[in-house]
């Protein structure tokens, strides 16, 4: 039950709360100064490494990874988590409102790529 609780938690938790963490995380440890954009853009690609190498060898997955040991997940987890706590971060030093510019990226994306008005056009 303690389980579900902090799982709810987790998904309830939003880009401002994160980026409020990060901020405060790099405070305490007097890492501000290392937090430019650039070294916070690379620190993310480096991220995007290591999580492109857990697929690299397994070729295409199920959705769910139904096949995957708890482990490899738990794995995958933690460095999607790691992508995504630099992108919030570098959002927040650059002064872009993620959450914001994503929704509007959304938008925009749904008048670039309408709807199709009819099933045939799936085919």
């Amino acid at each position: 039950m303690e389980q579900e609780r902090d799982q709810e938690r987790s998904m309830d938790i939003s880009l401002k709360d994160l980026s409020k963490q990060l901020e405060d995380f790099a405070k305490v440890r007097n890492w501000e100064k290392y937090h430019s954009p650039r070294n916070l853009l690379l620190a993310m690609v480096g991220e995007v490494g290591e999580l492109s190498e857990i697929f690299q060898w397994r070729g295409e997955v199920d959705k769910g990874l139904p096949n995957w040991e708890e482990s490899d997940k738990e794995h995958l987890g933690e460095e999607l988590s790691d992508v995504l706590l630099y992108l919030i971060r570098l959002a927040d030093i650059c002064g872009i409102d993620l959450g914001d510019a994503a929704a509007k990226k959304i938008l925009k994306n749904s008048i670039k790529y309408p709807e199709p008005k009819t099933k045939r056009e799936f085919i």
